[in-house]
């Protein structure tokens, strides 16, 4: 950083807290902490976006697309990484990092998925959202891989919190192993759904399929429509951005409700190279911020840093915090500073056909698929298992409808009719498997390659394990099972060998844990040894459990902003 000009920043670049990061997890940090009285400054790398104005393709038909929705061969060349992504095509590759935008360095293949823009990922999520329940806690505690300092008692009412606000769907399911949340009504299965509903839980006692839970506003409250949002159209364009603002993403809830305040100040195309440390207090002063346009440096300065830059980029930060201090990164004392890193296991799934039910069909696009919560070594290590932690699934039945006309031959009249008849019913399965942490897995700072802001590239050193391709092969015998016993036909089994990372769900690396020895943050999200560093980002997590995880991120972070409000009342922070 020495080549750039520095601005010390003075009283105007004081606040009382910074957030680094404005996504799922940094726009719920800023909610709370304007709403408890703090001048808040959040800082995103990536240019910003205004909810409503900024989302060019939204409501555009596929006709007016200049190829129909498909990226160009030349996008696609440009960009192995990000191609890979589900939601990653002609109406939304404006809001995905291209490959190189932001290099690093595989050490082993791994597909790093990101969103830099205000709102980061929350514009492009898959939007599902469970709680943990007690057994994702103990379980991992009891299996030897995780110390976690809180349980499910400490976030059940930070759950609650989130849900209220942010408009969670679902039905009220009375699971122990996946707890009820504040739901908005739920979305309705159809009659093959339904069918093998009924089929799997009479032939598997213990194995519940539930309706998804999904942060989609299907019958919004008062509180929904004061943050100028709207029902949920079952368009399915999500991933375009929201003009109904109907799906919660941090452009249409936090960070107006932050706004609205009066504290915050948004501050996009900022890079945070590093956090500051104070020898003298032995706390955190700052950050140092790259402009990402002008590459000027400018540092700011408040009593609290929360890090929501997103797990890796959290972690890079981190590592490239260094001081006399702490040499081997910000509150590194234990070494682990990167380690432990973990993601889901998405790789296998099933696809069948049922026959029948001729005269069925659905109208819209639910924006959610069916679910069953893990059932494996969940209140114990099964004796006849022969892998660690368990694996939730979801699936769903559709009929092909006008795409089985899609690459077929044809034209005329006879061609449009015939595409638009439904097509057969078919019903598919995937896994979201856990992954055990493991120190091996683990990321660090080039020392050899900078990006283009002059921060060291960072290095992926993550992947599967022994135990990873057991879960696999539990899910498809399991699977296999429930299908046959639905009536399905015809059952295909894929394991697709994707890249860790390309879930999209990444965790850890900054671990919480009760020994400062083994971990890097305590039970309030604060690091052990410069306590006014908060991270709550999926940097965060001691383990993964079965469940998407965005929720936990947002739990979270509304939990440790209020406690560090109330340290701060108190004088400790």
């Amino acid at each position: 950083m020495a080549n750039h000009p520095t601005t010390v920043g003075a009283q105007e670049h004081t606040y009382d807290a910074i957030v680094v990061g404005s996504g799922i997890s940094g726009g719920w940090a800023a909610k709370e902490l304007c709403e408890a009285g703090l001048r808040t400054l959040v800082l995103e790398r990536g240019r910003d976006v205004k909810h409503l104005e900024d989302y060019p393709t939204a409501l555009k038909n596929p006709w007016d697309l200049p190829h129909r929705g498909k990226l160009p061969q030349s996008v696609v060349g440009e960009n192995p990484i990000a191609k890979k992504c589900y939601a990653f095509d002609e109406a939304t590759a404006h809001f995905f990092v291209k490959d190189k935008e932001h290099p690093y360095v595989q050490e082993k293949p791994y597909d790093w998925i990101r969103g830099y823009q205000v709102g980061g990922k929350s514009l492009i999520w898959a939007r599902q959202t469970q709680r943990w329940s007690r057994f994702d806690f103990e379980g991992a505690v009891r299996d030897g891989i995780a110390d976690w300092p809180i349980g499910y008692d400490d976030l059940a009412p930070w759950y609650s919190h989130v849900e209220k606000f942010a408009g969670i769907s679902g039905n009220y399911d009375g699971l122990e192993t996946l707890p009820d949340g504040e739901f908005l009504p739920a979305w309705e299965m159809n009659d093959v759904e339904k069918h093998a509903q009924g089929k799997i839980m009479a032939a598997f006692p213990g194995r519940h399929v539930i309706q998804g839970r999904c942060a989609h506003l299907t019958a919004p409250k008062p509180e929904h429509y004061a943050q100028g949002r709207g029902r949920c159209q079952a368009r399915n364009l999500c991933y375009r951005g929201c003009p109904f603002g109907a799906y919660f993403s941090s452009n249409s809830s936090t960070l107006p409700a932050a706004a609205r305040t009066g504290r915050l100040t948004l501050r996009p195309h900022s890079v945070v190279e590093s956090v500051l440390h104070d020898a003298a207090t032995g706390r955190a002063r700052g950050v140092r911020v790259v402009d990402a346009q002008t590459r000027q440096t400018t540092e700011f300065f408040a009593r609290v840093v929360f890090m929501n830059a997103a797990c890796l980029n959290t972690n890079l930060i981190l590592l490239n915090s260094k001081s006399a201090r702490f040499p081997a990164g910000l509150g590194n004392d234990s070494g682990l500073l990167g380690h432990y890193v973990a993601f889901h296991n998405y790789r296998g799934s099933l696809a069948a056909t049922m026959e029948g039910f001729a005269d069925s069909y659905y109208s819209g696009r639910r924006p959610t698929q069916l679910m069953m919560p893990n059932f494996r070594n969940v209140r114990k290590q099964e004796a006849d298992l022969d892998f660690q932690r368990g694996y939730m699934v979801f699936f769903g039945a559709s009929r092909s409808g006008w795409s089985q006309g899609y690459g077929a031959k044809g034209v005329g009249a006879e061609f449009k009719e015939r595409i638009t008849r439904p097509g057969p019913w078919g019903i598919s399965m995937m896994m979201q498997g856990e992954t055990v942490p493991r120190k091996e897995n683990h990321v660090r700072l080039s020392t050899a390659a900078n990006d283009a802001w002059g921060v060291p590239q960072l290095i992926t050193a993550i992947g599967y394990h022994d135990n990873d391709g057991k879960v696999l092969k539990d899910f498809h015998a399991r699977g296999e099972e429930m299908l046959a016993a639905a009536g399905a036909t015809n059952i295909r089994k894929n394991d697709s060998k994707q890249n860790p990372g390309l879930d999209i769900h990444e965790m850890g690396g900054v671990r919480m844990g009760k020994d400062p020895r083994t971990s890097l943050l305590n039970g309030w999200n604060q690091l052990h040894a410069c306590p006014n560093v908060f991270v709550t980002d999926g940097a965060s997590m001691a383990s993964t459990g079965t469940q998407n995880p965005s929720l936990t991120f947002m739990a979270l972070a509304a939990r440790a902003a209020n406690h560090a409000v109330g340290e701060m009342k108190k004088g400790t922070l």
